[in-house]
């Protein structure tokens, strides 16, 4: 289950690396320009070309691998027997979140990050 779980962390940062890069809007969009309104501000946004082809394909690619994974995780057995054990609640969600930063079960510890900065 840690692999899967390193999985998921992996594709989420790929995924999130990836739309990083893309321009704001999926879609072709002419933006809007920064507007004040009785003192409350809403930034503006320039225009885009929207994702190319190859883009929107990658995207939705890591998305559906994303989701896949965090199924298999989530729907793994082992939650099951928890529960027929009694963690529930709260000790469930402790036990979920455990996981999430389990040794190997993302691809970069806290150290790991500060040693290369």
């Amino acid at each position: 289950m840690i692999a899967a779980q390193r999985m998921v962390a992996e594709l989420f940062a790929r995924l999130h690396a990836h739309q990083a890069a893309l321009p704001w809007s999926r879609e072709k969009h002419k933006g809007w320009p920064d507007e004040t309104e009785r003192g409350r501000e809403r930034p503006g946004r320039p225009a885009t070309p929207g994702w190319e082809p190859d883009e929107a394909a990658e995207y939705d690619r890591l998305f559906a691998a994303l989701r896949d994974a965090t199924a298999v995780v989530q729907g793994h057995p082992w939650w099951e027997r928890c529960e027929q054990e009694g963690v529930k609640g709260a000790a469930l969600v402790a036990a979920r979140m455990a996981l999430k930063h389990a040794e190997g079960a993302v691809p970069l510890a806290r150290d790991d990050v500060e040693e290369a900065a």
